[in-house]
């Protein structure tokens, strides 16, 4: 696997050889546009066809793997994969079109669509945090105490109202999940904001597992105050 053009090239020169195979498999149909197969007879041209990847495509990994030498010394890529840079998919319109909606989880689809940072876990605890870091504590947190997060959700600081609605409904719409922990500390992200969020997701949503809410910052009084009444959300 190289992680740039020159790696890849210092790859080439390890194995040696006359030929190299450069491989790349976006995740979907098409896979010509996304890079394909070519072939390369030197090491310079093994990093020239790995800087396009990288560098015409945004891509953030191009991987081979498994690589073989058969009985007769050929060397074949029997399958591999490439990931893009999801924010320079816009100078891209080509490998959008590409984008194969069925291979993707309904609810991290949902998610992509309104700009919530959303990924599915195996777990039962959902959550929803605001900042990466507050998100990884919060997860071990409930690692800790014997459970499994069903979810990392970073509303990030300029989330809005509506975004905070859809990422618990998005939350709620996972089956698997029988309890929400939501740990917000108010800076960017206003306490009152997220709790109004809550709020009318509670109003569209019907709300059948414990909500537990832990609230400091930025406006926690008024967010505090325009708190729902239902019984299965603590403050």
């Amino acid at each position: 696997m190289a992680r740039d053009a020159d790696e890849a090239k210092q790859i080439a020169v390890k194995i040696g050889g006359s030929r190299w195979v450069v491989k790349a498999q976006i995740h979907a149909g098409g896979r010509g546009k996304g890079g394909g197969v070519r072939v390369a007879d030197t090491p310079e041209a093994v990093a020239e066809i790995a800087e396009k990847m990288f560098e015409s495509h945004d891509c953030t990994l191009v991987e081979i793997n498994p690589l073989v030498v058969t009985e007769d010394k050929r060397l074949l890529a029997l399958d591999a994969k490439i990931e893009f840079d999801d924010n320079a998919l816009y100078r891209h319109k080509d490998l959008l079109e590409l984008k194969d909606t069925d291979e993707q989880d309904p609810l991290e689809l949902e998610a992509s669509r309104h700009r919530v940072n959303y990924i599915r876990m195996e777990g039962d605890i959902g959550i929803m945090v605001n900042g990466a870091g507050l998100a990884m504590a919060t997860m071990d947190l409930i690692k800790q105490a014997g459970a499994n997060p069903a979810n990392f959700l970073d509303v990030g600081g300029g989330a809005t109202t509506e975004m905070v609605t859809k990422g618990l409904e998005i939350i709620l719409g996972d089956k698997n999940v029988r309890g929400i922990l939501i740990n917000i500390f108010g800076g960017i992200l206003r306490c009152d904001v997220l709790a109004k969020g809550v709020v009318d997701a509670a109003k569209k949503v019907a709300i059948k597992v414990p909500v537990v809410v832990r609230l400091d910052g930025t406006n926690v009084e008024e967010g505090r105050g325009t708190w729902p009444t239902q019984t299965s959300i603590w403050l």
